[in-house]
């Protein structure tokens, strides 16, 4: 199983990980994190494949990759 985890307090919202990630296991919240961005969320680790595509298009590398 893979899975993501991904560093509020970094992310600003940009979005490019929602439009990486083939299985659409990542979206935009509705809650704001502690600077006001919209941050990412990430949902059902059963369908992640760990291919990083999400974390390699992070300007602010908040997301890290974990595979078990």
């Amino acid at each position: 199983m893979s899975y993501i985890v991904i560093d509020e307090s970094r992310c600003k919202g940009c979005g490019l990980c929602t439009i990486a990630c083939t299985r659409k296991l990542v979206a935009l919240s509705d809650k704001p994190n502690s600077m006001g961005y919209t941050v990412a969320v990430f949902s059902d680790p059963e369908k992640c494949t760990g291919c990083a595509l999400c974390a390699e298009m992070c300007p602010d590398v908040a997301i890290a990759v974990f595979k078990e």
